[in-house]
């Protein structure tokens, strides 16, 4: 009887951190997170409990800048936002070395915010991986607008001595390198990032923007109901003009109003008359 209640035990305890493996061995998702640094500011803990620590490019490489800390920023927690409001710039292209030890799936994680520049175009510049472009041609305004939170996910694996991230493969060497590359339009920057182990599934989502929201494609038509019509029935709206700006009224004809067609053989009538009655009269 003691024997299979012991059975019993170790088959609950096996199943119990099977589970336990199957859910990510447990870890949490600060647990999950080798590595992370809230560029050009001071150490902070996030509402998920990831610890970024102080820039470690303090003081050698680029500029740190706080001018974001003036302003809210959109999609970010309040207790979070100081991780877009800081950031750190560079006259030429700069980066961060990652220590990786482990192979697996590895996630990437880069944060933006436009602080500063009103329109797109003005910076732009790529995210660079170990010499692999996986952000190309960033313009943070154009994506999300003025002082509004923006992450980059960036997912990549090793294996076996290889990096392969976005199809692309490479010798890796235990270190990553991630790189913000200058481009035409100011300099290139970044907020905080940060390296963890898992995938997309497990990368927290910033809040919703509702002026970021676009209708997905294959999304049915809409349909409107018309005016007129002898059957009352509704119309398709052509694929393309849902975003259409809408000409006005027909500009009405400038010379459909216009009488002096009519008046121009009366003026001239006219015109003779006096003439002739005048050298009548001196007769």
């Amino acid at each position: 009887m003691q024997r299979v209640t012991a059975q019993l035990v170790a088959g609950l305890v096996a199943a119990v951190l099977s589970l336990c493996w199957a859910d990510g061995g447990g870890t949490s998702l600060a647990e999950r997170v080798i590595w992370a640094v809230n560029s050009g500011g001071e150490t902070h803990v996030d509402v998920h409990g990831i610890h970024f620590k102080k820039d470690p490019l303090e003081g050698k490489v680029g500029k740190a800048s706080d001018y974001g800390v003036r302003l809210p920023i959109l999609r970010s927690s309040p207790e979070d936002q100081i991780l877009y409001q800081t950031e750190r710039y560079n006259e030429d292209t700069f980066g961060y070395d990652v220590p990786i030890r482990e192979e697996g799936d590895y996630i990437l994680v880069i944060k933006f915010a436009e602080v500063y520049f009103a329109q797109s175009q003005q910076k732009v510049f790529d995210v660079r991986l170990n010499g692999h472009v996986v952000v190309k041609d960033l313009d943070i305004f154009d994506r999300v607008g003025h002082s509004t939170a923006h992450d980059e996910i960036v997912p990549f694996s090793i294996r076996r001595g290889k990096l392969s991230v976005q199809g692309e493969v490479s010798t890796f060497n235990g270190k990553l390198t991630v790189e913000f590359v200058k481009g035409y339009y100011d300099n290139p920057k970044v907020c905080a990032l940060y390296v963890m182990k898992g995938t997309l599934e497990d990368v927290p989502k910033l809040q919703p923007h509702p002026g970021l929201e676009k209708p997905e494609e294959g999304e049915e038509e809409e349909e409107e109901e018309s005016e007129g019509g002898e059957e009352g029935g509704k119309k398709k709206i052509p694929p393309g003009s849902k975003y259409r700006v809408q000409s006005g009224p027909r500009t009405p004809n400038p010379y459909a109003a216009d009488n002096s067609s009519l008046m121009f053989p009366i003026l001239v009538a006219f015109g003779v008359f006096i003439p002739t009655l005048f050298c009548l009269c001196r007769l």
